[in-house]
């Protein structure tokens, strides 16, 4: 079955960085995408960004364009969407999810993703 494991959370102070890492295995369709999402303490899950499979199309939340950087490699069956989060601050900590999209477009709310990652916790202090 389709299987997503995150990894790369942690903890860090604002203004640091992380970089988040999301492998896909299990499937053999080409998804349309895979996107990252967020989920605070009390919070409904957000999206953060997403970037099309095949030709690397990306879409950023306002809050995070200019400070993360999504990216895939899907060369050589690697299959690992990436995301690189820069000047990090209080308020992106979270759970952050990897989901994986068969739709057209780049969805930007959960229910355009069928498949889900376990999350992993990134925590920023201040």
């Amino acid at each position: 079955q389709v299987q997503l494991v995150e990894s790369g959370g942690g903890l860090v102070q604002a203004g640091g960085s992380l970089r988040l890492s999301c492998a896909a295995s299990g499937y053999t369709f080409t998804p349309f995408a895979m996107g990252w999402f967020r989920q605070a303490p009390g919070k409904e899950r957000e999206f953060v960004s997403a970037i099309t499979w095949t030709l690397g199309r990306t879409n950023y939340a306002d809050s995070v364009k200019g400070r993360f950087t999504i990216s895939r490699d899907n060369a050589n069956a690697k299959n690992t969407v990436y995301l690189a989060m820069n000047s990090l601050e209080p308020e992106d900590t979270a759970v952050y999810y990897c989901a994986l999209s068969l739709g057209a477009g780049i969805a930007t709310t959960t229910r355009g993703y069928a498949y889900w990652g376990q999350g992993t916790q990134v925590t920023v202090s201040s």
